[in-house]
């Protein structure tokens, strides 16, 4: 699924200049790639906030200027230590017949039956990183965790990818885990 975001280019800007496009509800990020030259642009917060809170995953379609389109990956985005408010995004931009390097986030559904044996779920790692052409990318990888027994844990192995696409997270690494307190 693609999402779209109305973007802006801006110019390179002071702290007090970010924190005023900040409290006018825009959110400052950039845009990169291999074959591309850096774009400073600002979104906005509230509509970014609404797609974080749904998952934050798949491409995005960032409109800049009403007259250009460009597909893009969400890469990171910053927030305030304390406050916990967003404070910059970075997009990683898609060419069609190019590689892409990305984190593919995890959703567990499910409540695993070792929870009523008093054990406690602990996520490990919220993704997995894997490469591949931007048409064969999942939009998240899903785990039904509901048989899981206390001591029992999911790893990267766990997960099941299409051929065209290449695990480059650590096979042994542990996604969830299943322990009594």
């Amino acid at each position: 699924m693609t999402t779209y975001f109305q973007a802006e280019q801006r110019n390179h800007l002071n702290s007090s200049g970010l924190r005023n496009l900040r409290r006018a509800g825009r959110l400052p990020g950039i845009v990169f790639g291999k074959q591309a030259a850096n774009r400073m642009i600002h979104i906005p917060t509230i509509q970014f906030q609404k797609w974080m809170k749904l998952g934050a995953s798949g491409f995005i379609e960032l409109r800049l200027d009403g007259q250009e389109s460009v597909t893009v990956l969400l890469e990171d985005f910053q927030r305030d230590p304390v406050t916990r408010e967003l404070l910059h995004v970075d997009f990683q931009q898609v060419q069609s017949g190019e590689i892409v390097r990305t984190k593919i986030p995890l959703k567990f559904k499910g409540t695993p039956i070792g929870t009523k044996q008093g054990a406690v779920v602990q996520i490990q790692c919220a993704f997995i990183e894997v490469e591949a052409l931007p048409g064969h990318l999942p939009t998240s990888v899903e785990f039904d965790i509901s048989g899981m027994e206390p001591g029992s844990s999911l790893q990267v192995k766990d997960a099941v990818f299409s051929p065209d696409v290449t695990v480059i997270s650590d096979e042994k690494e542990i996604l969830l885990s299943v322990v009594k307190p």
